[in-house]
């Protein structure tokens, strides 16, 4: 559709892909999941529902020039980097500038990154009801992702009753951040809850109003870099000045939770976003042992292990079970399955030692 763009965010350090993934160099970089690079699946996903000339994608300095390299199929226009990280709100506020300046009637999704999704034409199909919700009435648009499982490590939507038109689709009761089990376990018994993925849908109009009506602060400076543009200033220029003013808050706390206005789509295709090192393992076969191995190794009398090894290394497992084991070429990474989620202690250790600092 012509007036249909998207925009993803590419900004995050992606730390609990920590070896591999590193500020410069982060998980939506890498081929995660896959033999290609997360980011480029993600465009290729959108193609051709969104042609590239309407994808962008909001990046930062750091990260800016591996993007480019990832998706020469889009106009180096369309790939902006913050100077600085400002949280969601604002990578989402600079979106609705850039579009609008474009084509004020626009409609544009905001998705991630780094997501796992394997059915592409469910994808997509879903894509074109979100929008065509989106263009058809007032609504801030969301896919929900129906929950296999208790998670804690993921906010959770509440559906309200369904929309009038097209079926399947519901209104939003409210947004929940992340609950603990037994409250989670609740969530999955009514039917009524969907995982929040961030992804989200909405004409320039709408969320422009909902930004000055909940973040005035925040829209009174995306105003300021708005201005600016139309004045002729260099966007990098504008950037450089503006962006760091900006309030830091994500999109869900800014406006998704306080907007009475917001959809929910349950998403009819498959999706991980592939948190920590151990779901990686969802999506390649395991051996009689329940070990999954990526790259050079050799496992005797070891079990459920994860291995993921680069170049012509060989890692060798003798005797051990439930292991992470990540092998780069200038740090390796063993840890126990269950503590994945926890490698950003060993950051923390990493940044508060002088010579450590140079593996991050």
């Amino acid at each position: 559709m012509a007036n249909r763009y998207a925009v993803i965010m590419a900004g995050g350090r992606g730390e609990r892909f920590w070896p591999q993934s590193r500020l410069a160099n982060p998980k939506h970089l890498l081929p995660i999941v896959g033999d290609r690079a997360l980011l480029a699946q993600t465009v290729e996903r959108l193609l051709p529902a969104v042609p590239a000339g309407r994808i962008l994608i909001i990046t930062n300095r750091q990260q800016e020039a591996a993007v480019r390299r990832l998706c020469p199929l889009l106009p180096a226009e369309n790939i902006v980097a913050e100077p600085v990280g400002r949280d969601t709100a604002a990578a989402v506020g600079l979106a609705l500038v850039l579009v609008r300046r474009r084509d004020p009637e626009a409609a544009f999704a905001m998705l991630p990154a780094d997501h796992v999704i394997h059915d592409a034409d469910a994808f997509r199909a879903d894509l074109e009801t979100a929008f065509a919700i989106a263009e058809g009435q007032p609504l801030l648009v969301t896919i929900g992702i129906q929950p296999t499982e208790p998670a804690t490590g993921f906010g959770y939507i509440e559906r309200d009753g369904p929309l009038p038109q097209p079926r399947g689709a519901f209104a939003v009761r409210r947004f929940v951040e992340k609950p603990t089990r037994e409250v989670a376990e609740g969530y999955l018994a009514t039917g009524e809850y969907y995982w929040n993925a961030g992804m989200f849908f909405w004409r320039a109009a709408v969320v422009a109003e909902a930004f000055a009506r909940h973040v005035p602060e925040l829209w009174s400076g995306l105003l300021g870099v708005e201005r600016s543009l139309a004045a002729g200033a260099a966007l990098d220029g504008v950037l450089d000045q503006l962006y760091p003013g900006l309030p830091k808050v994500s999109i869900d706390y800014a406006l998704i939770e306080k907007a009475a206005n917001v959809a929910v789509v349950p998403a009819g295709f498959d999706w991980d976003d592939v948190g920590a090192w151990p779901a990686v393992a969802r999506h390649y076969p395991a051996d009689a042992a329940g070990n999954v191995v990526r790259g050079l190794a050799v496992l005797e009398d070891s079990a459920n292990n994860l291995v993921v090894s680069t170049g012509d290394h060989l890692v060798a497992l003798l005797g051990v079970k439930d292991l992470v084991i990540v092998h780069t070429p200038d740090v390796t990474l063993v840890c126990p399955r269950d503590r994945a989620q926890d490698i950003k202690a060993l950051l923390k250790r990493c940044a508060s030692t002088a010579e450590l600092k140079q593996f991050l």
